[in-house]
Formats: structure tokens, C-alpha cells, sequence
């Protein structure tokens, strides 16, 4: 079958984005739609340079995304997102809408540079946040630091028809 595609997929599918149905999203909009989803897939990379994908609940501040780890039972040791991000803090999140219905899908993909803090006013300033979007934080502590992200680009796609 030959190598890798070098090009975009909408290129060698055939996908004209012009066309309706096919709309980027960038900016406040992004943004927008990004804050409003409940979970996103945190993206870092392992020492090996793997990639490591992990679900998480989140805040949007401006152009910061805040997220934590809740009190449940997590693994022995630390989070391999925190060893991640610790060693290269270059991250991604990606949140998206999935429906049957098509004409209702969307993604938003935020990249940025993280920091995992324990600094007592980022702690607060991020279970303050996360307080306010899911009712849960208020039941159960924040086990641990919390990661911090400076987005430096909101990319998206949403159905337009």
C-alpha cells in the first residue's frame, strides 16, 4: 500500500470546504463551543514521545484551561499526565460533539502549554471554576494538583449546512 498520506485528509478524500456542511471554527467561537462541553481528551507525550490520551473534566478562563484530578481512586504513584506534562508541557485538548444526526457535529481542538501546580491560589482559582460547570466538585475534593494550560490556538470544525 505505500507510505504515510503527506496530504490533508480532506484533500485525498475529495471534501470541499467550501461546499455547505463543512466549517471551520476558530477564536471566540472555538472557545465558545469548547467551554460548553462537558469532557475533553487531554493529549501529551510520554519520555518516549508516545502519545497519551486521557479523559478530563475542565474550566475555560479567557485562553486557560484548568483541570484536576477529583478524590476517586486513581492508580498508585503519580498521573502519567502529570510526568508528561512536567517533562514537555506542550499539550492538547480536544472536546467534540458526537450525534447520530450529522448536521449536529462539531470539534474544537485547544493547544497549549501546560504546568501541574499545587500553588494554593491556582488550586483554588481552578476548583473554583470547576465548582461552578460540575455540581460533583462540590461533593468531592481535589486529589492533588491541578494543570493549568495557556492556550496559544483554538482550531475547529462544525457542521453548516
Amino acid at each position: 500500500m505505500g507510505g504515510p498520506v503527506k496530504q490533508p485528509a480532506s484533500e485525498y478524500l475529495g471534501w470541499d470546504h467550501a461546499q455547505p456542511g463543512c466549517g471551520a471554527v476558530t477564536g471566540e467561537d472555538a472557545r465558545r463551543l469548547f467551554a460548553a462541553a462537558r469532557v475533553a481528551t487531554l493529549g501529551s507525550l510520554t519520555a518516549a514521545g508516545d502519545p497519551h490520551l486521557v479523559p478530563v473534566t475542565f474550566a475555560v478562563d479567557g485562553d486557560t484551561v484548568w483541570t484536576a484530578v477529583d478524590g476517586k481512586p486513581k492508580r498508585d504513584g503519580g498521573l502519567r499526565r502529570h510526568e508528561n506534562i512536567r517533562r514537555r508541557p506542550g499539550v492538547s485538548l480536544l472536546a467534540q460533539e458526537w450525534d447520530e444526526d450529522w448536521s449536529r457535529l462539531w470539534w474544537v481542538r485547544a493547544d497549549g502549554s501546560a504546568v501541574v501546580t499545587d500553588e494554593p491560589a491556582a488550586v483554588a482559582r481552578a476548583v473554583e471554576l470547576l465548582c461552578a460547570k460540575y455540581r460533583q466538585y462540590a461533593e468531592v475534593r481535589v486529589g492533588g494538583p491541578v494543570i493549568e494550560v495557556t492556550i496559544s490556538g483554538w482550531r475547529g470544525w462544525r457542521y453548516e449546512g
